[in-house]
Order: C-alpha cells, then structure tokens, then sequence
C-alpha cells in the first residue's frame, strides 16, 4: 500500500521527529525526550518507516550486516500506527529515525502524512562524523577496510552494489543537500537545526530550547544520558578473524530472525572488545583529505540556514563525543 493512500486515522502520526543526522547524539536526545510527561516516544527508536513506502525495502542491502538491519525496519501502515497507540491523551508523539534528513524521498512521504510536524535536526562536523560512523562498524566487525580513507573512497563502490545507508560516510554529512530538499516540503520555522556540540556541551540548556520549540514545559528533564559510545577493537591478529568470523555469520545467519543474530555475534564481539583500548583519534592527513570534499555543500548549508559553519572546513575538527566530555 502506498503512503500516499493511508488512512490518516488517529495515532498514527506522529507530532513530531527528530530526523537526524546518524552518529550526532540522537540516541541520547530521544532518550532525554522520551522521560518529558507531555512527550511519548515511539517504543521503537528508529522504526524506519517513512524510509520505505508503506512495503518492505527491496532495494538490497547486501553490505556486511545489512540483510539483518532491513528486516528490522518497520515497514507495514498498521504495525506503525500501533507505536503510537500508547500515548496518553494529549501527549505529543514522536520517533526518531537519524536517515530521514538524508533520504530526500522521506521528505515528501512525512510532509504527506504529518505537513504540520516539527522537525529536530542534529547537524556535527561532517568529517568528524563520517568518522565516528566508520570507527561504529570497525568495531562492531562489520567495516571490512581498516584504513578510513580507503573506506571512504569505497563509497560510490559500495552504493553501486546496494550496500545500506549507513555506510555512507561521506553523503550522509552533506547537509546542505539534505536541507535543500526538506524545505521544498516544510516550512524553516517548522524545523529545528542544532549542532552535535551544543548538545555535548551545553545538554540541558539543548533540551530545554527544544521543549520551548515543541511547545512542553521546560526546565523538568535532567541533563540527557550519554551519547551511545562503543568501545574500540583493536586491529590486532586475533581480531582480524574475529572480524571475519562476524561478517561470516552474518552473511550465513541473514534468513534468521534478527534478534537470534544479535544474540549469537555478542561473544564475538565481547572478545574483540576486550580491555579498555581508547579509539584511535582522526589523523589531520585524513581531515586535510576530505575537507575540499565538503566546501561546496557548506556553502549551501550557510546560505540555507543563515550560519556560519565554516569552521568545519578546518583542519582541526571537535573531536568525538568521549573527546569533548573528557
């Protein structure tokens, strides 16, 4: 069925959503929201709905992992609707899907089934987050390349062979693209643009301005829980064939239910995790490499958003999220 064609009937759309960017504290953000009494979160973080049109995705997903992922996606009008059967009486709805400011499709699809929602965006260095996004799938043994630049070079490979949105390091951080698309379908004022650093480094302050933005009581929430940060696996011999062991099972493991393959790779990846091995910080060669891939689009994103972000164009970039709490 597609979107265009649901019932729009009470609960199922949400008021609000934060669509993203991936790997900039949009876990820790939802998690803040979802403890507001007048906000209800979806019990499904990133149902992934609007991403799809209202059937299942077809269109791949063939990279390490990704055959597990898709089918996690909630795909189906009705099981989406039933997210949001919960809320209480007058409780704002939200979910949080970080792939929506990329997918310029979703765009169209969210403005058709909720045109007066609100929208929170979380925007970070784009290089300091193509970064964190590949040292995320390094250590959870699904990135093959462990060199980023090579990884990052592999992407126009990696698109063409149908490999997911999440390895798209590099398209996933251009903004202005992104918001170029969103405001042919919502209004500016209807969306909320923060930088990954402001909710780092003034949290509660963060959150309160949204609740001002969403029209809830302020000054009620704690400061938000820390950002979803993995540890690090080493590049070492043992890890190597751990590494393989993963994409191996779940190349081998795809037709089973998710859940049983999360289950399985834990041990794996408890011992590829083992110790307390800081992640390795982003060499300024590597920054130098990619910032002249992002000058165009920054200029847009300024122009668009009527900022300044042109310290992203910086040889130096913020850091990691565990870099800017220490």
């Amino acid at each position: 069925m597609s979107i265009n064609n649901i019932d729009m009937g009470n609960g199922f759309a949400p008021d609000f959503f934060i669509i993203g960017a991936p790997k900039t504290g949009t876990t820790a953000l939802h998690d803040a929201l979802a403890g507001h009494p007048q906000l209800y979160a979806s019990p499904v973080k990133e149902p992934k709905f609007f991403l799809t049109d209202g059937r299942p995705d077809r269109s791949g997903h063939r990279g390490p992992g990704d055959a597990h992922s898709v089918r996690e996606w909630v795909w189906q009008p009705e099981r989406y609707r039933k997210l949001f059967a919960g809320a209480p009486a007058g409780a704002l709805r939200f979910e949080s899907t970080p792939f929506y400011l990329w997918d310029k499709q979703s765009h169209a699809r969210i403005a058709r089934a909720a045109p007066d929602a609100k929208l929170i965006a979380i925007i970070r260095d784009p290089i300091d987050r193509a970064f964190s996004n590949w040292t995320h799938l390094r250590a959870d043994g699904l990135e093959p390349e462990r060199d980023f630049l090579r990884a990052c070079r592999a992407e126009a490979h990696r698109i063409a062979r149908g490999w997911a949105p999440f390895w798209r390091y590099l398209e996933l951080g251009r903004y202005g693209e992104q918001f170029n698309s969103l405001f042919r379908y919502f209004d500016p004022a209807q969306v909320r643009v923060i930088r990954y650093r402001e909710l780092v480094d003034e949290p509660r302050q963060t959150v309160d301005e949204l609740c001002a933005f969403l029209g809830v009581a302020t000054g009620v929430l704690p400061e938000p829980p820390d950002a979803n940060v993995g540890r690090w696996a080493p590049d070492t011999t043992v890890n190597s064939v751990l590494r393989r062991a993963v994409r191996t099972g779940a190349a081998a493991g795809s037709l089973v239910q998710p859940k049983l393959w999360r289950t399985a790779q834990r041990p794996l990846l408890a011992s590829m995790q083992r110790g307390r091995a800081p992640r390795p910080p982003l060499r300024a060669l590597e920054r130098a490499a990619l910032v002249p891939q992002f000058a165009d689009d920054n200029a847009l994103l300024c122009d668009l958003l009527g900022s300044n972000y042109s310290d992203w164009l910086e040889l130096e970039g913020n850091g990691t999220y565990t870099v800017r709490r220490s």
